[in-house]
């Protein structure tokens, strides 16, 4: 009796034991050259964050190239994102520490279905915005696990040296400095190298990559395609309101560099000391210079190596020409870029002196009659924000017409058009929204969730399954989207994103004759 008694109750433990086991689902796990990597499971996506792409860029490393990756022993966690770059926190200095990240934070984000499965998907790399100073590639907005999972994509964001440790240039400074220039660029690189060397781990195809950005990340884009380390480690690329038309001179970073030295305190030809500054002294610095506006300092150069040429001025690069390219912007992106709040409450006169600087030379009386004529229900803000706006999305319609005009792989162009109600609708279509609706993260941003969020699911469908087609296919054109035209220079056909999305021939022709002055 005794011994029945002892067999039923170890029988019992194994099952519960079996039972407890099964119930606690195994972490994902897969291996990368440098090692082993475990993440985490979100959605019936695999999620494997924080991992190096190259090693970290501190001490004597700083200011270098980026070097591989170092290798670990045992199984890295890889289920929390690393840490952002060091960056100036822009906004309310009162909301926390002035300075924000790291030195060492050359890391990136996977995002994918399936692991080693030779599936082969289409892999999509996030480049974030920020302009060149501050951002990250893990935010709620740019998770990817909506979009991996959507379109059965391998969804990679990246982190990458802004600012300072990413864009200065001191070797016109002194001698025996580092000679290397766009090193955020060169990070870029070695991400993308790190994607072709590994991703098939994650079940990508690393014969396709596209890469993606807004902002100040279209505007990376822009310079890496012409940029010939950067040949055949990409296949597509998307540029979401940051064309990236120009870059800067040698003699623009050297001004730069010379006041940056002298607010850190560094003789001018001494700017080897830099390297002795802690992250904080080399923050500090920048923010004396750049009074903390993310929009100034340093940036990408034409440096005759790196970036031999301005990257679509007065042309597209040749390095382009095979490359499928989608570009465009949002009809409203100055109600959110630093605009001063009397800029919400205009009258007419208020309209006319706050154009004025942006028309020098012009009669502006007689632009805003012409601006009221061809948007007569509209308030004297909006047409302020409407005429700053396409001003700024010139660029995206001159890249279109320079990549167009290559008679290479095509180029589409889209307008988002889709107003966001918040905020009383003030905002209409602030720069930055086209993100969340991209990755399909509607509830992620205040701009897209709440009484925004109906709409805003509705765009995103159209969007992100325009975006997952051209990154399968390198055409926009597919399930789920209306005919789509390549742009030419004489339809100029541009997909408007509303509510009933559609392409229309030259849809703010008007306007822009208005604001160039045709």
């Amino acid at each position: 009796m005794e011994i029945a008694m002892r067999r039923t109750l170890l029988l019992m433990l194994v099952v519960s034991l079996v039972a407890c086991t099964a119930g606690k689902a195994e972490r994902p796990r897969t291996t990368v050259d440098a090692g082993t990597l475990v993440g985490v499971d979100v959605d019936d996506v695999h999620a494997f964050r924080g991992i190096p792409y190259a090693a970290p860029p501190i001490g004597d490393a700083r200011f270098l190239a980026p070097s591989p990756a170092r290798p670990w022993t045992g199984a890295r966690e890889a289920g929390q994102p690393g840490p952002r770059c060091a960056q100036l926190r822009v906004g309310d200095p009162a909301a926390g520490p002035a300075n924000l990240g790291e030195e060492d934070c050359l890391v990136l984000d996977v995002f994918s279905r399936g692991l080693r499965d030779g599936a082969r998907r289409p892999v999509m790399v996030w480049v974030h915005g920020g302009g060149f100073s501050v951002g990250s590639g893990s935010e709620p907005a740019t998770d990817g696990t909506r979009l991996a999972r959507r379109g059965d994509v391998v969804v990679v964001t990246v982190n990458h040296r802004l600012n300072v440790f990413g864009y200065g240039y001191f070797a016109t400074q002194g001698q025996g400095f580092p000679t290397a220039a766009n090193l955020g660029q060169l990070d870029l690189i070695a991400a993308l190298q790190w994607v072709r060397a590994n991703i098939e781990a994650f079940g990508g195809d690393p014969g396709n990559v596209t890469l993606f950005g807004q902002s100040g990340g279209g505007a990376k884009i822009g310079n890496l395609l012409a940029t010939p380390a950067a040949r055949g480690l990409f296949h597509k690329a998307i540029l979401q309101s940051g064309p990236g038309l120009t870059a800067k001179t040698i003699d623009e970073q050297s001004a730069i560099a010379r006041d940056y030295l002298a607010a850190a305190g560094v003789p001018r030809d001494e700017p080897e000391r830099l390297r002795k500054l802690s992250t904080q002294q080399l923050l500090d610095a920048l923010r004396k210079v750049t009074g903390g506006d993310p929009t100034l300092g340093f940036a990408p150069m034409v440096d005759g190596e790196v970036l031999p040429r301005q990257p679509f001025t007065p042309d597209a690069p040749d390095l382009a020409a095979e490359i499928p390219v989608l570009v465009g912007y949002t009809k409203t992106e100055t109600t959110v870029l630093f605009p001063t709040p009397d800029l919400f409450s205009l009258d007419a006169a208020g309209l006319r002196a706050k154009l004025a600087p942006f028309f020098p030379g012009r009669n502006v009386d007689d632009l805003v009659a012409r601006l009221g004529a061809a948007l007569p229900d509209a308030t004297p803000s909006r047409l302020y924000f409407v005429a700053t706006s396409e001003l700024n999305g010139d660029r995206s319609w001159l890249l279109a017409a320079r990549k167009a005009a290559q008679r290479g792989a095509p180029v589409w162009l889209y307008r988002l058009e889709w107003e966001t109600p918040v905020e009383g609708g003030r905002l209409m279509s602030p720069h930055g929204l086209d993100v969340p609706l991209v990755f399909d993260n509607v509830g992620s941003t205040a701009t897209t969730r709440g009484e925004a969020e109906a709409g805003a699911r509705q765009v995103a469908e159209t969007m992100s399954r325009a975006w997952l087609n051209f990154a399968r296919n390198g055409d926009p054109n597919g399930p789920g989207v209306s005919e789509w035209p390549p742009f030419d220079p004489e339809r100029k056909a541009t997909m408007r994103f509303d509510l009933t999305p559609g392409a229309v021939d030259d849809p703010v022709g008007e306007i822009r004759s208005i604001l160039l002055g045709r």
